[in-house]
């Protein structure tokens, strides 16, 4: 147990930092399984962006190693890419 008053502080401050932490780790990774679990290029499109703003948002404050980060937007976007697209009809 913390003496300190600083130390009381600190561990204070950590778990706040910890939960937040958690918590947009877990939003993180449920847009990536909502990108992966897309059937179409039309419908993941939307949320890759969605996702990539995150991953470039948290990898600015430090939740994601910048090159984790770059990583799994080329990860999503090869996967976004290789989808294909619904064939409209001819009329």
């Amino acid at each position: 147990m913390a003496q300190h008053k600083s130390a009381v502080k600190r561990n204070r401050q950590n778990q706040i930092r910890r939960e937040r932490n958690k918590s947009q780790m877990s939003q993180l990774k449920t847009m990536v399984k909502k990108v992966r679990s897309a059937k179409t290029k039309e419908e993941a499109e939307p949320i890759l962006r969605q996702t990539t703003s995150l991953v470039d948002k948290y990898a600015a404050k430090g939740l994601v190693h910048k090159n984790k980060a770059a990583n799994m937007k080329r990860k999503l976007t090869i996967l976004t890419n290789s989808l294909h697209t619904p064939e409209t009809k001819a009329e």
